[in-house]
């Protein structure tokens, strides 16, 4: 019996240390500008959306801490280390998200019953500003969101609200050319199904590998079919793919080969074409003359 083993980091995860700080910095200062206003003209709506940038504060704060937590090293107690944290952090972010569009919603369908006067040009002055600091800070996590989901979370997150900033610009604007006192929560409702929708894949994608789902990348049967093709295999058993983070896949299979053991050259493509094929960085395998085990399919 022979085993198989890669680690491949050529692709570890790019540091967005600078990102995140720079994010959370800007974040911080537009919630005290934005309270300060709201208290200033008695403006319920830039009170309300203070507490909602608050949120995505505590959204760019928790992934960072995946992304730092993700890079800690691997030891006794945590032999893959803790790497699974990023795509805890993108489904919290995702969850955080959802949340916050639905008290958005909930906001919303009571200032339609009772609709208010605004301050048509603060506000939109206000919102102004988070449009700046909310695609800034967007535009700053843009390179990493095809390639991590945590990133992807805080892209999402602050470019959701770069649309509700926008959002709230044309309500304020269309409020002082019509009067329409209604324009704000209707827009609000808009934004906020565009947002939902477009943060739903993220859910959906993070919880499915929480729970050692294959990712979507990877086609199961076409890494089992790559196995088959490989010289001397007969046979594939045990056959698990998971995503060990946002950045990472790992696998690990039986491979049946009644005519003998495999050497490293064998070991060698078979790791490189799980890499080259799937993106798969992790190898592990294992060679038997006759299937031991019972298979988990």
């Amino acid at each position: 019996m022979s085993a198989g083993h890669s680690h491949d980091h050529d692709h570890a995860p790019a540091s967005f240390n600078r990102a995140f700080a720079i994010g959370i910095g800007l974040n911080i200062v537009f919630v005290a500008i934005e309270a300060f206003y709201g208290w200033k003209i008695n403006s319920l709506a830039l009170l309300a959306d203070a507490g909602h940038n608050l949120s995505d504060v505590a959204g760019l704060v928790l992934a960072w801490g995946g992304a730092l937590a993700g890079k800690l090293k691997p030891n006794a107690r945590h032999t893959y280390g803790w790497q699974r944290a990023s795509i805890l952090a993108a489904f919290a972010n995702a969850l955080l998200l959802l949340v916050a569009m639905g008290s958005l919603v909930w906001e919303a369908a009571h200032r339609l019953a009772a609709p208010e006067a605004m301050e048509g040009v603060t506000i939109m002055a206000v919102a102004g500003v988070g449009i700046v600091i909310n695609t800034a800070t967007a535009l700053l996590f843009m390179r990493g969101r095809e390639h991590d989901m945590n990133i992807r979370g805080a892209f999402l997150h602050m470019a959701a609200d770069a649309l509700v900033s926008l959002g709230v610009v044309l309500g304020g604007a269309l409020y002082l050319w019509q009067g329409w006192q209604w324009i704000d929560p209707v827009m609000s409702v808009l934004i906020a199904a565009v947002i939902i929708v477009g943060t739903w894949g993220l859910f959906r994608q993070s919880l499915h590998l929480l729970f050692d789902g294959v990712p979507d990348s990877v086609d199961l049967n076409a890494v089992r079919d790559c196995l088959l093709a490989l010289p001397g295999v007969q046979r594939v058993h045990d056959l698990h793919v998971w995503a060990m983070g946002t950045s990472q896949i790992a696998m690990t299979a039986h491979l049946v080969m009644p005519a003998g053991q495999a050497d490293d050259a064998f070991y060698r493509e078979a790791t490189q074409q799980m890499h080259d094929r799937f993106e798969i960085g992790h190898v592990t395998l294992q060679v038997v003359r006759e299937p031991f085990t019972k298979p988990c399919e």
